[in-house]
């Protein structure tokens, strides 16, 4: 029996590395291909082939980010302000998750389609933020879904890989005067039965540059069968780089000196290979990040044994095999993690290459096409600012705190565990980020301001300052609480002015490390068994510390108005959940409406919708509208201006007679139906209320005693509780609690 285990253990271990080998020389050995297997490989995928760094890393960001689909129209223009998924960017397989919020997520995005178009060459893109906002984390996670994306076939970058076949340039005859030059220990490095000398271009070179540059167009014209790409090729900035790049001093005096010792253009191309570029941070190949600390490299880097090897078998002029630091990273990524001490004079001496993209190499001329990128904080940016040449060729990205209260808490939940929301009643998770959110927020929106003519109406929902109205903005949300007119009034100007402030926002306020400690502090007071943290244990938490850091951030009023529209909502909440109506004639009502507009007053009519007969005067459109509208002139004629002109425009035209929907389906039905159901929901708990048998009932709730209450009445609790949890996420622990907390603190009475 013992032996059996042993083959069998012996087996799955022989099994386990067969099945990583098959892995590993799938995923980790990139062979060279011939430069026509190249070519034919363009043919068939020009857009995978011919990319420099700018557009791979174009397409590499859209490979791992996708734009989510919205069940309803956010504010902004979808132009502008997407709601994009980072998860796999940013989040998936990284030890420290960087969590975009949807401001930063949409200058990102906006930063890298100028990448594509090749707008972005000759800068450096410097991403600022203060301490503790995540840069590191984000610029870290970026470089390394780039790494893993160039392993993929989607994210190919090819470079020119020589392969000199020894015996074309004299063979073995050679290998005595390699000998005889470098001595009997330079000899050892050079097999006198090797075939072939093979390397990779020290900078990443583009094989398609050893086409000589006057030849390219009409080699590629005859080469690409694809009219789509090559119209693209030949008309598009993002390729301008295939017609106008030279290949390296290296690479080019090579492709010389064989063409001037086998006078044979095939010739000369059987020996070029291409090969995926390998980009490894860790050894500096493709991407190169410095810290601060890291002492500049300046000797240039040399191989003087391949050198030796190629000069002997070419006995023409001599060619160097030198090239610099910043070649490992031509077409490939060149990171500075903050702009402090060495990292200040790497980014002056840059100025040149980023501007001119050339760079001396003892007398030779290196060029260099790398995407530079860094990280600052605001503080530091006197290191570069005052110099007038630089301000043309930095772009400058904002990484504030996060601005995005869902952010916020999945960054608690990535700290703390997915668990966490268990602990709280609803809502007074996504409460306490909001609070410090609320610290990274101006002190007043003139946007804002502006833009809201009667501020007043939203007393339940808009502090002083409209930093809840200017959060759920940030979402992309679409309060339900905003009137139509000014819904209307949200135009391009005040969008675009929101999105200037949010410029200047979030530089300031609970770092992301702060926010972290106060809310494990915050868990580690209130966290108890069998217990649901409340939003009067986040108030009092927040309102008497009186640290520094608290007094200096947290507005007393703000955490007061939060928990005034806390109670306001769970009010909304619960009249929600206790609410009967009939759906049948409510939607009579609706129809019958939304049909009589289109008639003169003194009118009878029959609804085709309802088969209803309707007499068309005041008092028809007078009970709807007192319970739809509050009682405002202006408000109602505005109203059936409005149903009347999309019912008509919109609905019969387009939404029933061409797309077929039923009136029950379009997006004006639903939309009144949404008003008038919660215009009937207000006065739902009334009767309940004022039941003294109500929160006693509650209270025996799940008991024998409850039995003993009338039928109605348990109905109705019965109702309601199992609306909360369904509806709103409630546990029936704390549904329980939260009604009676309504009726005990009197909030009917408030609202």
């Amino acid at each position: 029996m013992s032996d059996e285990f042993e083959h069998n253990d012996s087996k799955n271990l022989y099994d386990a590395l067969e099945k990583l080998s098959e892995h590993l020389i799938e995923t980790e050995r990139l062979k060279p291909i011939s430069f026509s297997d190249f070519l034919e490989l363009s043919v068939k995928d020009p857009y995978g082939v011919y990319r420099d760094i700018f557009q791979v890393f174009y397409d590499m960001v859209h490979f791992y980010v996708k734009e989510r689909k919205e069940r309803k129209k956010n504010l902004f223009t979808e132009s502008y302000f997407k709601n994009y998924d980072f998860f796999k960017l940013l989040q998936e397989g990284c030890d420290n998750p960087f969590f975009a919020d949807r401001l930063f997520a949409n200058r990102f995005i906006n930063l890298v389609n100028g990448f594509k178009d090749g707008t972005r060459t000759n800068q450096i893109v410097l991403f600022e933020g203060p301490p503790g906002s995540g840069k590191s984390t984000f610029l870290n996670n970026l470089l390394q879904k780039l790494e893993e994306y160039t392993l993929t076939s989607d994210g190919s970058i090819y470079s020119i890989y020589w392969k000199i076949d020894v015996d074309k340039l004299g063979g073995r005859s050679n290998v005595k005067n390699i000998i005889d030059t470098v001595g009997s220990e330079g000899s050892q490095s050079f097999n006198s039965k090797e075939k072939h000398l093979e390397f990779l271009c020290p900078s990443h070179d583009h094989p398609i540059l050893l086409i000589p540059k006057e030849y390219r167009k009409t080699f590629l014209n005859n080469l690409i069968k694809d009219n789509k790409f090559k119209n693209k090729l030949f008309h598009e900035k993002q390729y301008e780089w295939i017609f106008n790049e030279v290949p390296c001093s290296i690479c080019q005096s090579l492709y010389t000196s064989l063409f001037d010792k086998l006078e044979n253009a095939a010739a000369v191309y059987s020996m070029v290979h291409a090969k995926k570029m390998r980009f490894n941070r860790q050894f500096g190949e493709g991407i190169s990040l410095f810290n601060p600390g890291d002492q500049i490299y300046q000797k240039a880097i040399t191989n003087k044994t391949l050198e030796q090897k190629i000069n002997n078998l070419f006995k023409t002029e001599h060619i160097e095999f030198i090239y610099s630091i910043l070649a490992k990273t031509n077409n490939g990524v060149f990171a500075l993690m903050d702009i402090k001490e060495e990292n200040i004079k790497r980014l002056i001496q840059l100025h040149g290459i980023i501007s001119d993209g050339i760079h001396k190499v003892g007398l030779i001329e290196e060029s260099i096409k790398s995407l530079f990128v860094g990280l600052v904080n605001p503080g530091d940016k006197v290191h570069y600012s005052d110099i007038p040449s630089f301000q043309d060729r930095v772009i400058e990205v904002k990484i504030p705190y996060v601005l995005d209260y869902n952010i916020e808490v999945s960054i608690y939940k990535n700290q703390f565990g997915d668990a966490i929301e268990n602990l709280f009643l609803p809502g007074v998770l996504r409460n306490l980020a909001k609070i410090m959110i609320s610290s990274r927020l101006n002190g007043e929106s003139k946007t804002i301001k502006t833009w809201l003519k009667k501020p007043n109406d939203y007393k339940n929902y808009v502090d002083n300052n409209f930093h809840l109205l200017k959060m759920e903005l940030y979402t992309g949300k679409i309060p339900f609480w905003l009137k139509e007119a000014d819904i209307k009034s949200f135009d391009s100007s005040i969008k675009r002015g929101l999105l200037r402030e949010s410029d200047t926002e979030g530089n300031s306020g609970f770092t992301g490390r702060q926010s972290i400690n106060i809310f494990r502090n915050f868990l580690t007071q209130h966290k108890k068994p069998d217990h649901l943290i409340t939003m009067s244990e986040v108030e009092t938490f927040f309102l008497k510390n009186k640290t520094k850091l608290f007094n200096d951030f947290i507005t007393k009023d703000f955490i007061t108005f939060m928990r005034r529209m806390y109670d306001y909502n769970l009010l909304q909440e619960v009249k929600e959940c206790i609410y009967y109506y009939n759906k049948s004639q409510i939607s009579k009502d609706i129809l019958n409406y939304i049909y009589a507009l289109s008639f003169d007053k003194g009118e009878e009519v029959i609804n085709p919708y309802t088969n209803d007969y309707i007499t068309v005067d005041e008092d028809f459109f007078n009970l709807f509208e007192s319970i739809v509208l509050t009682p405002d002139s202006d408000e109602v004629t505005s109203f059936r201006r409005d149903i009347q002109t999309t019912y008509i425009s919109q609905t019969l035209a387009q939404e029933i007679q061409i797309e077929g929907l039923d009136i029950t389906e379009t997006a004006l039905y639903k939309k009144i139906l949404d008003k008038y159901t919660r215009s009937l929901k207000k006065n739902a708990l009334t009767p309940f209320v004022e039941n003294e048998n109500f929160r006693r009932a509650l209270l025996d709730y799940d008991s024998d005693s409850f039995a003993k209450y009338d039928a109605r009445l348990k109905k109705s609790i019965k109702h309601l509780i199992k609306n909360l949890i369904k509806k709103y996420g409630y546990t029936q622990e704390g549904a329980m609690q939260v009604v009676i907390y309504l009726i005990d603190n009197k909030l009917y009475l408030k609202n």
